[in-house]
Parts: C-alpha cells; sequence; structure tokens
C-alpha cells in the first residue's frame, strides 16, 4: 500500500493478506524527523517478514533505519516477528508493562492465569467442557515456549514516546494501547477499533488474580478515543479507518443493543453463563469456547455494573437474575 503523509508525517502501511475474518495482518513504519518507527510487527510468517522487507526497501530503508518497535499489545500476529527482526538487528522494542509477563512466558503468570480460568469457567456452569479448556487454553493468546520473547523489551511508562502521545485502551487485551500522532489527528489503536468486524474484548485475568471487566473497559477506550476527534485510525486488520467518530458511535450502540438482548434471555429463566453462551451460539460454544464465553462473562459483568442484574451462587455456579 502506498504511504499516506500529514504535516511531515509519513505512514508506510504493511498489509498481509489473511484468509480469514481479520481480512488482513496491519503493521506500520512512521516516519517522523527523520526518524522512522515501527508499530507492531505482524505475524511470525514469511509473508509478513517478506512484506516488510519490501515496504523498508521500497522507501530505500532497512531494518537498520528502525529507531524503535512500538507493540500496541501482547497478542502473536501483533509482535510475531519480533525474534527475527532482533536476530539480524537489535532495535529498541517497547510495550505495556502487562504485557512482558506474557511475551517472556512467565512461568508463575502462567500457572495463576490456568488456575483463573478453571475456577472462573467452573463458576460459570460449564463443566467438563470448561475442565477441558482451561487446561488447554485453545485462544488467541497461545502461551507456548516458542513464542517466548527473547529480545529485550523496555516498559513503556510515559505519556509520550518518539512523537505519539500514548493512550492506554484495555479490552481487547489488558495491556493494549494507541498511538496517538496529535498534529495529525492520527491514532494507532491495535486491535480496539476494526472497520468490518466487532473487536472481541477477551477476557483476562489481572496480575492479582481477580477478573478484568473487560467489556467495561472496551467501552471506556472506545469513549476515550471518540473524545478526540480523531480523522484516521489505523487498524491491526481490514482497512484504515477514515470515518472513525461515526463507527466508534456504532460500535458503542452496538454493546448497549446486545447488552439488552442478553438482558433479556436473564427475564426469560436462562440464568447461567454457559446456558446464556449455548442458547445463543450453539455449536459455536465448543468450537469457539474461549471468545465466546469471554462475551457472555463481558456482558454479564457490563449488565451487573449497570446495576440491570444481580447474580448468586449456587452449588458453586454463579446464576443470573434481573432487579
Amino acid at each position: 500500500m502506498s504511504l499516506i503523509n500529514k504535516s511531515k508525517v509519513e505512514v508506510f502501511p504493511v498489509i498481509v493478506p489473511a484468509s480469514n475474518k481479520l481480512k488482513s495482518f496491519n503493521f506500520f513504519l512512521v516516519k517522523q524527523e527523520n526518524s522512522i518507527t515501527l508499530i507492531d510487527t505482524g505475524l511470525n510468517s514469511d509473508g509478513c517478514w517478506n512484506a516488510l522487507q519490501k515496504t523498508l526497501s521500497d522507501h530505500d530503508y532497512t531494518l537498520s533505519d528502525i529507531r524503535g518497535i512500538l507493540l500496541t499489545h501482547h497478542h502473536t500476529d501483533h509482535i510475531g516477528l519480533l525474534n527475527r527482526i532482533a536476530s539480524i538487528h537489535s532495535i529498541p522494542v517497547y510495550a505495556h508493562p502487562y504485557a512482558i509477563k506474557v511475551l517472556k512466558r512467565d512461568t508463575e503468570y502462567i500457572k495463576m492465569r490456568v488456575d483463573f480460568f478453571r475456577k472462573l469457567y467452573e463458576e460459570m456452569g460449564c463443566g467438563e467442557i470448561g475442565k477441558k479448556q482451561a487446561a488447554n487454553l485453545h485462544h488467541p493468546i497461545i502461551l507456548d515456549e516458542d513464542k517466548k520473547i527473547h529480545c529485550e523489551i523496555q516498559e513503556i511508562t510515559n505519556n509520550q514516546l518518539f512523537g505519539f502521545d500514548i493512550l492506554e485502551i484495555p479490552g481487547h487485551a489488558p495491556d493494549q494501547v494507541a498511538f496517538y500522532q496529535k498534529e495529525c489527528k492520527w491514532l494507532f489503536t491495535g486491535d480496539l477499533l476494526i472497520e468490518h468486524i466487532t473487536s472481541n474484548a477477551f477476557i483476562e485475568p489481572n496480575y492479582d488474580g481477580t477478573r478484568i471487566k473487560s467489556l467495561v473497559q472496551q467501552k471506556q477506550s472506545l469513549e476515550k478515543c471518540l473524545s478526540l476527534n480523531v480523522e484516521l485510525v489505523f487498524s491491526g486488520h481490514g482497512m484504515i479507518i477514515d470515518n472513525p467518530v461515526d463507527l466508534i458511535n456504532e460500535r458503542l450502540k452496538e454493546i448497549d443493543e446486545k447488552a439488552n438482548q442478553y438482558q433479556n434471555m436473564i427475564i426469560s429463566g436462562i440464568s447461567t453463563a454457559s446456558e446464556i453462551a449455548q442458547f445463543r451460539y450453539k455449536e459455536k460454544y465448543e468450537k469457539q469456547f474461549f471468545n465466546v464465553m469471554s462475551e457472555i462473562i463481558g456482558y454479564l459483568d457490563y449488565l451487573e455494573i449497570q446495576g440491570e442484574i444481580k447474580k448468586e451462587m449456587e452449588k458453586g455456579v454463579w446464576r443470573y437474575y434481573c432487579n
């Protein structure tokens, strides 16, 4: 894709087609004041590697010209090329502090995470399926040792970095950040906002083992970005978004509409998260278990915080009722 430029800022998108509903894996070279940064690194695939090399070459750059790598979040389709890049040229890498234990495959964190999901799925009424899923952890953040990032990762601790304002935008991932080019009103959002699909708000544990209210965070992050009135959003998948205000308003409306649907299911007498998931998603309940349960639990948390529903523990399982 050709470069996008404004106010002496140039963006060289690296767009790699995907055969699934994501449509593409997107990451971005950004030039500001003769300094080049790379935002995300795509998948660990030859397709992403070749696309990065071609984009650099087309504009007479090499890896050695990149001053820093900025990660929007820790998912494998955003950090995939880090080890390959580091094996050729050492470039400083920056990520939210929450991302580092995952990227480094911290054993204590991994164990805590498995225990968290085992208990969560049990309390949500998922039974044997939940036990199996917790053991295998079939989800987009596969914590295999061969996915461990070997290069040094520096924590993003300041509000600005390489000419970008740093915005925390959790929801899709607890460590997700956006990079805001204020002069251009451009926002690099990772997976917070995707033009053609609604981004998942994945359930995750906090470092103390408590559940993060991911959908609540997702909505707050969307509202934060809406307040900026940005002109372009550079998304991790699909199209670059040139109508972000309209799309954010649409996503916020969808959240309230879907919350109302789940509230009506509870009114009808469906009371556990597992029952709601099976009623709504049928065979997808098992095939896409992590995604489905993240959505259901996220909306139950959202409705509870809104004061629309309450929960009671019965024989080790949470049952939800309308107020």
